[in-house]
């Protein structure tokens, strides 16, 4: 039984609604439009994307389609989309130590040369202006001078650097041909202190005032001038003249021996 009331009600036929008050053509369309729409469609389903998968979802809505997967590595161990030659960067890179400029195989060459005065080393590894080493035995003789009640890191600081100006000076003339370098000059010295650490440590333990220490200081101050005066020939090419080298070498390693004795 159709219902008329307004000009705005709808002639209602089983599921099919039919206005009045639109065109005829348009009514047609409207009309055939509902009886296509199938019933059981998804909420979310795109009737105009032709390409649709089979959960009814379009394809180019998909949000996982285009995503970059974050587990997907490469050959190089890293994100396909991330850099793939970020792997390379990080092995090519120094270690942190030389990035610091502390070469541990430099120091413990340098360290065998100075305990041993007769064994040679590289003159790349003597010309390298390394300073963890000197720093390390400059504390470590201020530390054993101040286990035995003396205070002396100034006294150490400012020895080894008007010696390490002086020898500078000395190098540069005597040298002239070589390419003399501050900070080299200073590694050297400051490594060839290694016996006279040892000599301060032997304080801490047993008084060595007396004719027995004196020898022993001798003996240390001896040791220092050797290593430091061919440690210096080797690195500056300077044959025939380790003599003259090795005479201002004890006179100031002979004044850290009265520091650490007296």
């Amino acid at each position: 039984m159709a219902n008329f009331g307004g000009p705005n009600d709808f002639y209602t036929s089983g599921d099919n609604s039919y206005n009045f008050d639109m065109p005829e053509f348009e009514q047609e369309l409207n009309f055939q439009n509902f009886e296509n729409t199938p019933t059981n469609v998804p909420p979310n389903y795109d009737m105009n994307y032709p390409n649709t998968n089979n959960s009814g979802m379009s394809s180019f809505y998909d949000p996982n389609a285009y995503a970059p997967n974050p587990y997907d590595q490469n050959d190089k161990g890293f994100k396909a989309g991330g850099g793939g030659n970020t792997g390379n960067e990080f092995e090519d890179e120094p270690p942190l130590l030389e990035e610091l400029g502390i070469n541990p195989n430099h120091i413990f060459q340098k360290t065998l040369a100075v305990l041993n005065p007769m064994r040679g080393a590289d003159q790349q590894i003597l010309q390298d202006t390394d300073m963890a080493g000197p720093l390390v035995f400059c504390l470590a003789l201020g530390g054993f001078l101040l286990l035995s009640g003396k205070v002396t890191f100034s006294y150490i600081y400012g020895i080894g650097v008007m010696g390490s100006i002086a020898f500078y000076c000395l190098l540069s003339l005597m040298a002239s041909q070589a390419n003399v370098t501050f900070g080299a000059v200073v590694s050297v010295l400051g490594y060839c202190l290694l016996p006279m650490v040892v000599l301060s440590g032997v304080n801490v333990l047993i008084t060595i005032q007396g004719t027995i220490g004196l020898i022993v200081a001798g003996v240390c101050i001896l040791w220092c001038s050797l290593s430091a005066s061919k440690l210096f020939v080797t690195a500056y090419s300077m044959d025939h003249q380790q003599v003259l080298i090795a005479y201002p070498c004890a006179l100031l390693y002979g004044v850290f021996a009265l520091i650490t004795i007296f």
